[in-house]
């Protein structure tokens, strides 16, 4: 199962594009510390536009829950990042998780983690920018549709430029949105109306006036598929884990740090919003601007709503930059026809896949026009998959020489990853039927081309490459 690995020769220059022999594979440049992977990484998460746009539908189906929903993903989260850790630094590559999967656990595994990992890169975007236009209302009134859209635009565009100056754009923008997380948790706080055992209470606003419902077990373990997806971003290390100076080092630095940073940054503000909410009813609806706002006054109301659209437009750059690594790695491992991957392999002036990137921003924006609620189940089922496959591969990380191989080794191994495999494989059997068969339809549909076009082709079509990461 492993000799999918092909090492590609380390660059013996520092272009752009590095060549060891013509016609060899083309690499991303490493021009990134930890620092700017961090940022990247961080804004990748995006906390407050997760914190914004996301979070408000779970306060909607698990009220004085969510925070206990959170928590509880984001402690699944922490093994899913010491998988993420290990198999990152083994396995630096563009490719992500569909790189790792394949290396450990065959080829057929790898390209439906693939699929699933590209389900999520390609909707988590605009379901993200769709939350633009509630958070530019203080200044100026659009369609969520159209709104999401244009970013998924400008974002596009912004993704075209190098990845350098991507960091420090992303970097301002992450600092205003932490922030805005940062003025919601302290007035939350300062005007609560309930106790932290609120937080344990477990109910949600009934259909009825004034009607309380109890939120249930097996409510909050249906939820634990989007609470997952809160946090899903620090998986972008893994991404750029081929840009990243001193992989082995600094991908499970950047992993581990922007999972703690981004669940602090959300959860701090989830607690202080479930404490400082006037009622349960105006909990269970999630209008936080509006929250803000009674907390507040009018100003500070519309000074988080804007960060916030800031935050949005940030999450959207550093998407499509991830995203469209994933569709680079998939053409220079030959997952396609020649042609497609010929294009989706091609490098700008900047560094960057241009004919990917706009393959991923074109699509984000037409997405946005689709059903929100379709977007977010599929995802959670894509993003809880994809999290179980990755679990399996890391059970299967020490086989062979990859247990001897230099690299970043987690705690409580093979507990850790044999644990996840049963919770998040519960997890899944707990989803909505309709997500689970659209989920399904689409994977099928991937092991039909699986088993018709690469599999019968296999000497030639998805070989799974792995650079050099230079450090002898």
């Amino acid at each position: 199962m492993t000799d999918t690995l092909r090492p590609l020769p380390s660059p013996t220059a520092a272009p752009p594009v590095a060549l060891a022999v013509p016609g060899s594979p083309q690499k991303l440049k490493r021009s990134i510390g930890v620092v700017g992977g961090t940022l990247l990484t961080l804004s990748c998460v995006t906390p407050a536009s997760t914190l914004f746009v996301v979070v408000p539908d779970l306060f909607s189906s698990l009220g004085t829950a969510t925070a206990l929903t959170i928590a509880i993903g984001s402690l699944l989260c922490v093994g899913v990042a010491f998988c993420y850790s290990e198999l990152g630094t083994l396995i630096p590559s563009a490719g992500g998780e569909y790189a790792m999967v394949s290396t450990m656990a065959g080829r057929l595994a790898g390209w439906l983690v693939f699929v699933l990992s590209l389900l999520v890169v390609m909707i988590v975007p605009p379901v993200i920018a769709m939350g633009t236009a509630d958070y530019l209302a203080p200044v100026v009134h659009l369609d969520p549709s159209y709104a999401g859209a244009g970013v998924m635009i400008c974002a596009t565009l912004a993704g075209l430029l190098d990845l350098r100056a991507n960091a420090w754009i992303t970097g301002i923008f992450l600092v205003l949105e932490v922030v805005a997380a940062g003025v919601v948790a302290v007035l939350g706080f300062a005007h609560a109306e309930r106790g932290a055992g609120s937080l344990v209470d477990l109910s949600v606003a009934g259909s009825g006036p004034g009607g309380v419902d109890a939120v249930t077990a097996m409510l909050i373990v249906s939820g634990l598929a989007i609470a997952l997806f809160v946090t899903q971003g620090f998986s972008t290390a893994v991404y750029l884990s081929e840009e990243l100076e001193n992989p082995r080092r600094n991908v499970a630095r950047t992993v581990l740090a922007t999972l703690g940073i981004s669940a602090v940054i959300i959860l701090v503000p989830v607690i202080a919003i479930t404490m400082g909410a006037e009622s349960l009813t105006a909990l269970t609806q999630g209008d936080i601007s509006a929250m803000v706002t009674a907390w507040s006054n009018s100003a500070v109301g519309t000074f988080v709503s804007l960060c916030v659209a800031l935050a949005i437009i940030n999450a959207g750059i550093v998407m499509v930059i991830q995203n469209s690594r994933v569709l680079f790695a998939s053409a220079r491992d030959k997952a396609w026809p020649t042609p497609v991957n010929k294009a989706l392999s091609k490098l700008g002036a900047s560094g960057a896949p241009w004919i990917a990137t706009l393959l991923v921003g074109v699509p984000g924006a037409l997405l946005c026009f689709v059903n929100l609620d379709t977007l977010y189940g599929v995802t959670g089922v894509s993003v809880t998959g994809m999290y179980l496959l990755v679990a399996v591969a890391a059970l299967l990380a020490r086989r062979g020489s990859h247990g001897h191989a230099a690299a970043w080794r987690m705690p409580l191994w093979p507990a850790v990853p044999v644990v996840l495999i049963a919770v998040l494989a519960y997890v899944l059997s707990r989803q909505e039927t309709e997500y689970l068969v659209w989920t399904g339809g689409i994977v099928l549909v991937a092991t039909l081309y699986w088993a018709l076009y690469l599999r019968p082709r296999r000497d030639t079509r998805w070989l799974v490459s792995v650079p050099e990461d230079g450090q002898g």
